[in-house]
């Protein structure tokens, strides 16, 4: 199970379009709001209805979590739930995926430290002690890490690596007629 937390403002092509090429590859997906209720609102203004709550979300039953970007990363950030699933996929040793500015959220409690990773211009600051590459995604040990909005299709075919290897991502890739 993989979880893709939303909150208002989040950039939704770094939502969706991971969560679709997820999907495609048959990894099971929930869309889980840390808003007051299942309808976020994406900075472009798209909403979307988020399959569950952050409170139904299950501690024991998570392969990875999914942080998207855009303004939306300020309230995972200040989210008690999302950094307490944060705490327990380090414990578990379970994938930790954060793209755009969600990064910054992994680097303030000091995840990055020592590790190659990513995040839109800007953000770097908050990245405290990664070695940034400024490629389009980044994998470090059970940390994924995605530049922004224009590398959302990579990211999702990255977490299709990490979770069910690289064979099947590039069959879907295939499928999808997307070209590196």
């Amino acid at each position: 199970m993989v979880y893709v937390f939303l909150a208002d403002d989040f950039e939704e092509v770094e939502a969706i379009e991971p969560v679709d090429i997820m999907r495609r590859a048959g990894i099971d997906v929930k869309t889980v709001s840390v808003m007051s209720g299942r309808s976020v609102r994406g900075s472009h203004g798209i909403t979307v209805e988020a399959d569950m709550m952050l409170s139904e979300a299950d501690p024991d039953g998570f392969d990875m979590i999914v942080l998207p970007g855009g303004m939306g990363h300020q309230h995972l950030d200040a989210s008690n739930g999302v950094h307490a699933l944060i705490n327990e996929a380090l414990v578990r040793g379970k994938y930790i995926a954060a793209i755009c500015a969600a990064p910054s959220i992994l680097g303030k409690k000091q995840l990055l430290s020592g590790k190659r990773a990513t995040c839109f211009p800007g953000f770097e600051k908050y990245c405290y002690g990664a070695e940034l590459t400024g490629e389009k995604c980044v994998v470090d040990g059970k940390i994924i890490t995605g530049r922004g909005p224009g590398a959302a299709a990579d990211f999702g075919f990255t977490i299709v690596t990490a979770l069910k290897g690289a064979e099947t991502a590039k069959a879907l890739k295939n499928d999808m007629q997307y070209n590196d």
